[in-house]
């Protein structure tokens, strides 16, 4: 691997690779959207939710998105912008604090985890799930996948330096968490009769995702923007530049979720 300074400005092998990219995603969501006319995408206003959002309405399917979040959060905000320059409909629905440690209590018997992070995206799914039902959709489709193989995460920077075998081994452990996080969402949103659809964590994407050569994805330890290849094929197909750049700021963190969480850990100590 070869250390280089960060930079949105794409490489030729990235060009190169985007276009196969682009194909093998497109597949995997047409198998996953079938014959639906009118999608509903789980929508931070981030890189991954916009290029799956884009990607639907490609595919000239009806797409509406959905956001959860405490009022005033950098979710609920972005997304609006997002949504606005997609020129996509927008469904929103604000957490209010005495329902988000109602709900909170519900998810933790559902699922019996003792991992924050997992009980924190479970309560935002249940709530982009309840916001679907309301909508009329029983099939939420969500991006989760491409921070654990296109190295969304710091953890990927912290790694770097140790080599290819090592980033690959953290791949595989964050995957493999991403698909028990999933299993639990499943288990708290199916009250609502709402199924949260993962495109991109299908086994035939893995496998070509960890294809991708690992300098497509990060440039080294200080790479502070990550999964080039991604924010690449973003622009290419028409998101907006300031979704496509954006940095990582995970769900629980953007929809404030996390602030309420440890509130309450504090409130129970």
């Amino acid at each position: 691997m070869k250390s280089t300074s960060n930079s949105p400005t794409p490489s030729l092998t990235i060009l190169k690779l985007s276009t196969p990219l682009l194909e093998v995603m497109r597949k995997e969501l047409k198998a996953v959207i079938g014959g639906e006319s009118s999608v509903a995408v789980a929508f931070s206003g981030g890189v991954d939710s916009s290029v799956l959002a884009k990607m639907c309405k490609d595919l000239n399917r009806s797409v509406t998105l959905l956001t959860v979040g405490f009022a005033g959060s950098h979710d609920m905000v972005f997304a609006t912008t997002i949504a606005s320059m997609l020129q996509f409909p927008h469904k929103k629905y604000e957490i209010q604090q005495d329902e988000f440690y109602e709900k909170l209590k519900e998810v933790e018997r559902r699922i019996n985890c003792g991992i924050a992070s997992h009980l924190e995206n479970c309560i935002a799914y249940l709530f982009v799930a309840r916001l679907a039902k309301e909508n009329g959709f029983r099939v939420v489709l969500t991006a989760n996948g491409l921070d654990e193989l296109f190295y969304g995460y710091n953890q990927y920077r912290f790694v770097y330096k140790y080599g290819e075998s090592s980033i690959m081994e953290l791949t595989k452990v964050k995957i493999l968490n991403e698909l028990l996080l999933m299993e639990e969402i499943a288990a708290v949103t199916s009250d609502y009769g709402v199924s949260i659809n993962k495109p991109f964590l299908s086994e035939k994407f893995i496998e070509f995702a960890n294809t991708i050569p690992i300098d497509e994805k990060i440039k080294g330890e200080n790479d502070m923007l990550r999964k080039h290849i991604i924010r690449r094929l973003a622009i290419d197909i028409g998101v907006p530049q300031e979704a496509a750049m954006k940095p990582k700021k995970a769900l629980q963190y953007g929809s404030s979720i996390h602030k309420y969480f440890m509130k309450q850990n504090h409130h129970n100590q």
